[in-house]
Formats: C-alpha cells, sequence, structure tokens
C-alpha cells in the first residue's frame, strides 16, 4: 500500500511538473503593488482598483494580466502554521481578492519570501513552504513572488527548490517568480526551479545610479543584462524587475525609453504604476501594441547589444518569420544626430533588403538598402522593425 502511495504521489508531481513547465511561454506581463504603493499603503481596494483599471483602459486585452500583492498583506501565523492575513488592510481576505480578480478575466498574484521573516518583516516562509504552498492553492493563487530577505545560511538552490516541490504538491499550475537579486547568478541553475529570476538588485524610478545602495537606476540595470540573452527563453526569463513606468523619478523621455528596452530584453512587463491616475502620456507607452508584440515574440530571444560608443548604444532583438527589432538608445543628456546604413551595422544574421518601420512613429520608411540620417532625444529611443520583402 505504501508503494501505490508512493508511486501515485510521484505520478502527480511529475504531472504537475508537465504543467509548471508550460506555463510562461513568454514574458508573464502585469502589475505589482511594491513600486508605487510599497508597505504602508497597500490594501484591498488597491488591489481592487488596480485590477478594475486593468481592464477599463485595455491593458487587459493587451495580454496584461496579473494583479500581484506584493509584501505587507501577511501578519502573523496561527499555532498549526497557517499564515494570518492582515485583516485591516485586507477585511474580506486574500480568497475573496483573488475570487474578485479572477471574474475580471484577471489572473491573481501574491508575494512570500524563502527567509524567517519578508523584508517588510512579516512571516516568511521558511518552514512552512507546504502549508504557504497549499494556502495559496486553496486561495487561487496563480503566480507567486518568492524574495530572499533574512535567509542568512541557507543555500538559494535548495530554498528554493524546496518551495518549487512545494508548489508542485500542492497541484496549482502557479509561476514561480525567483527573487534573489542575481547574488548566486540564478540564471546558470533556476530554469528547472523557476519561471523567472532576478538578476539584480531592485529597481528604483531614476535613470542610473543607486538609492541607499541596494535600489538601481534602470540604465544601470540593463547594462548588466548584457551577456545573459543566451539563459533567456519561453518559460524561463531573466527578470530585470519592474517597470517604473509612471512613477515620479522618469521624465517621459526615460520612461519611454525604460519601457522600450524592457520590450526589448524580452524582460516580464510587471508595472508598478497608480493605474487608476496614469495619465495619458503613459498609458500610450505601456500600451505601445508594436513593443508589447516585440515583447511577446514566440521565439522568446533576449536582445543583445550590437554597437557601443558609451553614451549610445545599439541592441538588436531577433523576432519570428525572420524579422529584426532594432533599438537605437541614447544615454546622452542631448540629441544625438545619426546615420544607419543597413548593411555596415554588424546586424547579426542580416538578410535583407527587408522593408523598414519606425515603431514608434508608426511610420514606414525606406528599405534597408537606403542610408538614413536620424536624431535620437535626449534619453530617448528609436526602435525600428525590420521585415523580410516578398
Amino acid at each position: 500500500m505504501k508503494k501505490l502511495v508512493f508511486l501515485f504521489t510521484i505520478l502527480s508531481l511529475n504531472i504537475y511538473a508537465q504543467k509548471f513547465e508550460e506555463l510562461a511561454q513568454t514574458p508573464p506581463m502585469g502589475w505589482n503593488s511594491w513600486n508605487f504603493f510599497e508597505c504602508e499603503r497597500v490594501n484591498e481596494q488597491v488591489i481592487m482598483d488596480m485590477a478594475d483599471a486593468m481592464v477599463s483602459t485595455g491593458m487587459k486585452n493587451l495580454g496584461y494580466e496579473y494583479i500581484v500583492i506584493d509584501d505587507c498583506w501577511q501578519i502573523a501565523r496561527e499555532e498549526s502554521g497557517t499564515i494570518i492575513v492582515d485583516s485591516i488592510k485586507f477585511p474580506s481576505g486574500i480568497k475573496y481578492l483573488a475570487d474578485y480578480i479572477h471574474s475580471k478575466g484577471l489572473k491573481f498574484g501574491i508575494y512570500s519570501d524563502a527567509g524567517t521573516h519578508t523584508c517588510g518583516g512579516r512571516p516568511g516562509s521558511k518552514s512552512y513552504e507546504e502549508i504557504d504552498a497549499q494556502t495559496y492553492a486553496d486561495w487561487g493563487v496563480d503566480y507567486l513572488k518568492y524574495d530572499w530577505c533574512n535567509t542568512e545560511g541557507q543555500d538559494p538552490i535548495k530554498s528554493y527548490t524546496l518551495m518549487r516541490d512545494a508548489l508542485y504538491k500542492a497541484g496549482r499550475p502557479i509561476i514561480f517568480s525567483l527573487c534573489e537579486w542575481g547574488y548566486s547568478e540564478p540564471w546558470l541553475w533556476a530554469d528547472s526551479v523557476g519561471h523567472l529570476w532576478r538578476t539584480t538588485l531592485d529597481i528604483t524610478d531614476r535613470w542610473d545610479g543607486n538609492r541607499w545602495g541596494n535600489q538601481l537606476g534602470w540604465v544601470e540595470i540593463l547594462e548588466k543584462q548584457n551577456g545573459l540573452e543566451k539563459y533567456a527563453g519561453p518559460g524561463k526569463w531573466n527578470d530585470p524587475d519592474m517597470l517604473e513606468v509612471g512613477n515620479p523619478g522618469l521624465t517621459i523621455n526615460e520612461a519611454r525609453a525604460h519601457f522600450t528596452m524592457w520590450c526589448m530584453l524580452a524582460a516580464p512587463l510587471i508595472c508598478g504604476n497608480d493605474l487608476k491616475n496614469m495619465p495619458d502620456d503613459i498609458r500610450e507607452i505601456l500600451m505601445q501594441e508594436e513593443l508589447i508584440s516585440i515583447n511577446q515574440d514566440p521565439l522568446g530571444h533576449q536582445a543583445y547589444k550590437i554597437y557601443d560608443e558609451g553614451n549610445f548604444e545599439i541592441w538588436q532583438k531577433p523576432l519570428d518569420n525572420e524579422e529584426i527589432a532594432i533599438c537605437l538608445l541614447n544615454l546622452e543628456n542631448c540629441e544625438k544626430e545619426f546615420t544607419i546604413n543597413w548593411k555596415s551595422l554588424k546586424i547579426k544574421k542580416f538578410k535583407g533588403p527587408y522593408l523598414v518601420k519606425d515603431v514608434w512613429r508608426s511610420q514606414d520608411l525606406k528599405d534597408s538598402e537606403s542610408v538614413i540620417g536620424i536624431s535620437i532625444p535626449a534619453r530617448d529611443v528609436v526602435v525600428y522593425k525590420l521585415s523580410k520583402k516578398k
């Protein structure tokens, strides 16, 4: 009898492992509470408002689907070990909230930590992995962000694998987002453990540099992604952290460049702004349909740098149907004049001639046989999509 139970358990885990591997075939898209609302302002009404806004703005129709509560939803544990929800912030409970989000045709995500406590000092999942995984499955969770605070002495591979196995056992397909900040080079091992893994410290809403030593501007993070492209693909994504588009530290040019580069990187597009109150220019960035299609391209290739002169870079992203996305990134505080000779740009696997489209301007240009002069605004981008001539 024990042998039959063991065999049934192994079979069940293998079935779930297969379902697990089928998730996140393109980079996940959605929203997370941390970047704008952080710990103090997150609550039940905020989460419901963001779900409503994702639908009413049309973002849902473009592929945004996950609404993720970050830290500070949990407050203690029962004697049995079951996690206790902060009833002041979330008076109706997490199951109610998950059901509400599902009723909107969206998916629900939650946060925990591999250590004894979360980064906000709330109960972590160490020693409670199976209880928490089953609780999340019972609530209807579709996405788990798993942080790395208060993990002194723990091995990240063992800790994250332990939660992965607990998610398998719980039996609900849940996207597993590893937030270990890149310390153990998770791109080398995490593709068999989770669906996405953080490659750096936290992002903040600034152009470059760092804040308090552990929050980086997005350009600082961008430069750490080049060379990691060989580790990304369907079901396994390098995660340079959530989007800061729409938060006060970025100008509109900087926000447009930030969103563009995350699309080029095949990064998860997890918004971190106030969706309910975002202005039109921010909405236009986050809902740029062709850039989203570049991000969601089924080949799943991450962009890589093909030209670098310090404060001016060119990145290439191979696309399906032999198409190519090319992004010119101006890091200067002034306009950049540049002449494009497509044949001399050293585009990998260039098999022109191509039709050329300016993505942000939605404008068809002369084909790749032509040399063009362009001006790229300060701290901004120009993006081209090259399509084979028929």
